[in-house]
């Protein structure tokens, strides 16, 4: 049994197909890119499984239950973590209080008086912010860490619902180049250990090619192809839509 199913998704905005009988398999501790062009159909087929579009057909399933007419909240409790192209966090708290308020979210604990937020959940949040290697910036509000620190801190939020799959729209956008290779080195190796299915779009082929366990790639709202990095850098319809005069061997470290 695969951790996600996805079968036949479907999905058209008035005249545009966006993605047509889009289906394929996440399993555990596995990397999956979804790549393609601008316009191919990524951002469609993510937000359908992650619960922010309604597909017009096809299906959802995670763990083997059906979750196609679920919304993102009760996917979250299911076990869908998310991270998002432009890192998300409260700039106003500190590291700690965003990863904190994850976990009060994932346990559904109501407010109360007697045990402010920031008072809940501190070993557990401490925990997470070391494994990202963010654990010394558990005091530090957010606006005054580096962008490659929020993604961090934001892998560390989704971490703390506990995910059985994480989707990581564009993970690396907007990081520098020794950053974006630590952070999916991280991802990769927690994935790993925890047995958790990554699904990842990203633009980046370096970080394409060099961390995934397999790719898709979508054009026109289609699957034109799936396989290993090797497989795919060197399927000819995927060079000629896409990957262009990339070279069809990776380069040396």
């Amino acid at each position: 049994m695969s951790l996600l199913s996805v079968q036949a998704l479907s999905k058209a905005f008035g005249g545009v197909v966006a993605a047509r009988n889009v289906s394929f398999q996440v399993e555990r501790g596995e990397m999956l890119a979804l790549i393609g062009p601008n316009g191919a159909g990524k951002s469609t087929v993510f937000n359908m499984i992650g619960g922010q579009l309604r597909p017009d057909g096809g299906s959802v399933s995670l763990n083997d239950k059906a979750i196609t007419l679920a919304s993102p909240g009760e996917r979250f409790r299911l076990g869908i973590g998310r991270t998002f192209q432009v890192a998300q966090a409260f700039q106003s708290m500190t590291v700690g209080e965003n990863v904190q308020m994850a976990l009060i979210s994932r346990s559904g604990e109501n407010h109360s008086a007697w045990t402010p937020a920031r008072d809940r959940h501190r070993a557990e949040a401490r925990d997470l912010l070391e494994l990202v290697g963010m654990h010394e910036a558990f005091e530090r509000p957010c606006s005054e860490l580096a962008y490659g620190d929020v993604k961090r801190v934001e892998l560390a939020v989704a971490l703390a619902g506990d995910p059985r799959l994480l989707l990581m729209d564009e993970p690396t956008a907007g990081m520098a180049l020794r950053e974006r290779a630590a952070l999916m080195e991280l991802t990769h190796s927690i994935a790993t250990s925890r047995g958790i299915g990554v699904l990842f779009t990203e633009h980046d082929m370096d970080v394409v090619f060099g961390h995934a366990s397999r790719i898709l790639v979508l054009l026109r709202g289609e699957i034109i192809a799936t396989g290993t990095p090797a497989e795919v850098r060197g399927n000819a319809r995927v060079r000629q839509a896409y990957l262009g005069d990339l070279p069809l061997t990776a380069a040396a470290p």
